[in-house]
């Protein structure tokens, strides 16, 4: 028997004693040789800035490299999202955001890619928070109906931008309530908060995360949360459900956390999951998640994508509803709710 021969069997002998097909040995480990950027498509401050900051500062120890976050905000997150794509599939660009604005790009005309390009990994749920500065006169869902009512599109209500998760709410409170405002649109979801609470604006309805430092300072008084189940805000006390005030009212927050394109390498992505696994799981960002008034998600794969996708369904629609749609959601094949 030649040499080569001997190898031959040699390698097929140990491949049967472990139960693997040599032809079918899976990518080799992936492991950073430096560091890793995550675009931040937002300004400093906001959910998807502290989201991507505090699951960075987790997923360092096991990639075994640094994690540098840049701040690239414009176009309601569009600019950094089409960053992030146009970059080499190598596994060192990041970009993170809400489920909200990954599904409006399309949806709104602002990119050709649609939020089945991408594959998520959520360690955070938010809901929305409506807030008023704390001496407004508004002091319940009902006064803001009434104020939205006595002036038709004139009551002034920041947000994000157009598609962000405060707008998306302020549309959605719009459509339940029939009322009409004046949308007032920043770069981040902290400067929209900080609007409110210099009084730029009247009303904010941002995500809880955006809310709770100020809300906490008594900077801002919360009106409810946009949601069936009151929240607890450490600090501030109880913030009640809006469907107190309006029983249909669907439950509106957004998923966080970081996304890479969905064409990575298998490698990659098997790393990115590995250390995303581990930082969700850490008694920081489940501190940090309590102490935001958010809830704590370990989501990524199939179970992320399933969530997306359901969410779709609201998002797309609502747009659409509210006439700020581009593209029609059923020309995308996300059906109605």
């Amino acid at each position: 028997m030649t040499r080569s021969a001997t190898t031959a069997v040699l390698v097929l002998l140990v491949a049967g004693l472990i139960g693997v097909d040599p032809g079918q040995a899976g990518p080799a480990p992936w492991k950073p040789a430096r560091s890793i950027t995550i675009i931040v498509p937002w300004a400093a401050g906001g959910s998807t800035d502290m989201t991507a900051r505090i699951m960075a500062s987790q997923m360092e120890k096991p990639l075994g490299q640094k994690i540098v976050i840049i701040n690239s905000p414009g176009a309601g997150g569009a600019i950094g999202m089409k960053e992030v794509w146009d970059r080499p599939r190598d596994g060192y660009t990041w970009t993170a955001n809400s489920s909200t604005a990954a599904i409006s790009y399309a949806v709104l005309g602002q990119l050709d890619l649609t939020h089945r390009d991408w594959l998520y990994f959520y360690s955070l749920y938010a809901p929305n928070v409506i807030a008023v500065r704390a001496d407004s006169p508004i002091k319940d869902v009902k006064g803001l109906v009434d104020a939205m009512k006595a002036r038709p599109g004139a009551v002034t209500v920041s947000s994000a931008g157009a598609g962000s998760s405060g707008h998306l709410a302020a549309e959605t409170f719009r459509l339940a309530a029939g009322t009409t405002y004046r949308h007032i649109a920043y770069a981040g979801g902290a400067p929209a908060v900080v609007a409110a609470v210099a009084g730029e604006v009247e009303v904010v309805m941002q995500l809880s995360m955006e809310a709770a430092e100020m809300l906490r300072a008594k900077r801002l008084r919360a009106l409810a949360v946009m949601s069936s189940t009151p929240l607890e805000l450490d600090g501030y006390g109880i913030i009640p459900a809006i469907t107190a005030f309006i029983p249909t009212f669907p439950e509106t927050g957004s998923y966080f956390g970081v996304m890479v394109p969905k064409d990575l390498p298998a490698a990659v992505v098997a790393a990115v999951d590995e250390a995303f696994l581990y930082a969700a799981d850490t008694f920081t960002l489940r501190s940090f998640a309590k102490h935001m008034g958010t809830a704590h998600a370990s989501l990524s794969g199939k179970r992320a994508s399933d969530v997306t996708e359901a969410k779709a369904r609201r998002v797309a629609w609502t747009l659409f509803d509210a006439g700020l749609a581009k593209r029609s959601p059923a020309d995308l094949g996300i059906p109605k709710p």
